[in-house]
């Protein structure tokens, strides 16, 4: 069955196959698809994890490992959501790995609402050293797939909504999250202008 899951259609991202094992992570795919329905993750998520709704994230695709992250920071309190609070108070480590493994499992759609911006796609590629700004893609990695490094997952960010991309520099600006790995996103975020936000956002979802 997990071949299934990650052959043809359903093949996860435009990679190496050899990675593909490491993007899906311990879990089960085929019970993951079973409990992110009965844990109403799909309601939002998407059932293939594409959601349909700009604000909401696509899990599509996505490295398991930092889906994890985020669900034991909800547990924890590290990141706070109203809805996502709750829904991740009960799941247990078994549902998590799974869960992840069946999203990450699934191809990832591109939002085709944004795209092709150019001061966007320089702070991706180059960021800013004069403002201690780093390259976006040094972590996030070249199209913004996402990888994995020194045992820290850094998300895939490409063809992610753009107003959830915006709205997360956003809260990172503010500080109404901090959850990233040595505060990182926090830093980053803080150095960029609205203007940077929105065009990184556009080019972003666009990959």
């Amino acid at each position: 069955m997990l071949a299934l899951l990650v052959s043809g259609k359903s093949v996860a991202v435009d990679e190496d196959a050899s990675t593909i094992p490491q993007r899906i992570g311990s879990g089960d795919p085929v019970a993951g698809r079973e409990t992110s329905e009965s844990e109403r993750c799909q309601e939002c998520h998407g059932q293939d994890g594409n959601s349909d709704d700009g604000r909401i994230p696509s899990h599509a695709g996505q490295y398991a490992g930092y889906l994890i992250k985020q669900l034991r920071d909800f547990q924890s309190g590290a990141r706070k959501h109203p809805v996502m609070s709750v829904i991740a108070e009960d799941l247990s480590e078994a549902d998590m790995a799974d869960i992840a493994a069946y999203f990450a499992s699934q191809k990832r759609r591109q939002d085709n609402s944004a795209g092709g911006n150019a001061a966007g796609g320089n702070l991706f590629s180059n960021g800013d050293q004069a403002r201690a700004i780093e390259a976006c893609a040094n972590c996030h990695g070249e199209g913004g797939k996402g990888r994995i490094a020194d045992n820290v997952t850094y998300p895939a960010i490409g063809g992610q909504h753009k107003a959830y991309l915006s709205g997360q520099l956003v809260n990172w600006k503010l500080g109404e999250r901090s959850n990233s790995p040595g505060g990182v996103m926090n830093k980053i975020a803080k150095a960029l202008a609205d203007d940077e936000i929105e065009a990184l956002s556009t080019y972003l979802s666009g990959l």
